[in-house]
C-alpha cells in the first residue's frame, strides 16, 4: 500500500507538465496563424490604395452612424451588395467598437425585413465566431487590446453570475457590446457549440427588430410605431429572460444550501 501511495505524487506532476507543454505549443501555433493572417492584411492594406480607401470609408460611415452613405455605398456594388454587407458586418465585429446596428438597419432598408434579418443575423454570427476564436487562440491580452479591459471586465461579471446563460441574456441587451461578449466567451471554458447556439438565439430578436426598423424607415410614422414597439418588446423580453434565469439560480442555490444542511446534520439517531 505504501508503495502505491508513493507512486501517485510522482506521476501526477509529469502528466501536468506534458499537458502544459501541449497547451503552450498549441497556443504558439494559434498565435502564428493569427500573425500570418494579420501580416497578409497589412501587406494588402499598405500596398493597395483602393483597399485602404474602402477600409477608411467603411470605418468613417459606421463611426458617424451614416445610414444613407452606407446605403449608397452598398448599392454601388450591385449584385455583390449582400456579400459586401456581410464582410462589413464581420469587419465591425473584429474592429470593435464600431456599431453593428447601422449595418442591420441598412440591410433592412435595402433588402427588406426578412432578407435583411437573414443577412444581418448570419454575418453577425460569422463575426461572433471570429471574435470567439481570436480570444481563445490569442488570449486575454489580445482581446483587451481590441475591446478594452473595461468592457471585458463588465461582461465578466455577467458570466460570473449567470454562467453560460449570460450569452443569451447579454445578446438581448442593446447596451452590452456584442463583440465584447464574444471575446469574453472565448476566454472561458464554454464549448463552441454552446456559445454558438446561445448567441444565435439571443441575437435573433434584436436583429429582427432592427431589420423591421430599417424596412419602415422611408415611412416616418410607421417607422416610429415599429421603433417604439420593437424597443418595448426587447425590454420586456430581456426582463422576462433575466427574471427566469435569476429564479433558476436562486432555486439552485437554495437547493444546494438545503442539501448541505442535511449533510452536516446527518440522519437522526
Amino acid at each position: 500500500m505504501a508503495s502505491d501511495e508513493e507512486k501517485t505524487p510522482a506521476t501526477e506532476p509529469e502528466a501536468t507538465d506534458n499537458k502544459a507543454r501541449f497547451d503552450y505549443g498549441k497556443w504558439l501555433r494559434n498565435i502564428a496563424i493569427i500573425g500570418v493572417l494579420a501580416g497578409i492584411y497589412l501587406i494588402v492594406y499598405y500596398n493597395n490604395a483602393e483597399f485602404r480607401f474602402n477600409i477608411h470609408q467603411i470605418a468613417d460611415i459606421l463611426s458617424h452612424l451614416d445610414l444613407q452613405r452606407l446605403k449608397f455605398y452598398l448599392l454601388h456594388f450591385g449584385v455583390w451588395a449582400p456579400v459586401i454587407s456581410a464582410l462589413i458586418m464581420m469587419f465591425q465585429s473584429v474592429a470593435a467598437p464600431l456599431p453593428a446596428f447601422v449595418v442591420t438597419l441598412t440591410n433592412g432598408l435595402l433588402f427588406g425585413a426578412f432578407w435583411g434579418t437573414l443577412l444581418s443575423w448570419s454575418s453577425s454570427m460569422a463575426g461572433a465566431v471570429l471574435c470567439f476564436y481570436i480570444a481563445r487562440w490569442a488570449g486575454r491580452p489580445a482581446a483587451e487590446r481590441i475591446v478594452s479591459k473595461r468592457a471585458l471586465n463588465y461582461v465578466d461579471r455577467f458570466f460570473k453570475r449567470y454562467g453560460n446563460n449570460a450569452i443569451i441574456l447579454t445578446r438581448l441587451m442593446p447596451f452590452v457590446s456584442f463583440d465584447a461578449v464574444s471575446y469574453a466567451a472565448g476566454l472561458t471554458s464554454m464549448s463552441f457549440w454552446g456559445f454558438f447556439w446561445a448567441s444565435a438565439i439571443g441575437e435573433l430578436p434584436a436583429t429582427i427588430v432592427y431589420s423591421v426598423f430599417g424596412q419602415n424607415m422611408p415611412t416616418i410614422i410607421k417607422f416610429w410605431f415599429w421603433a417604439i414597439l420593437g424597443v418595448l418588446s426587447l425590454v420586456v423580453l430581456t426582463l422576462t429572460v433575466k427574471k427566469a434565469i435569476d429564479t433558476r439560480i436562486a432555486n439552485k442555490q437554495k437547493k444546494e444550501t438545503t442539501s448541505a444542511g442535511v449533510t452536516e446534520t446527518g440522519p437522526a439517531a
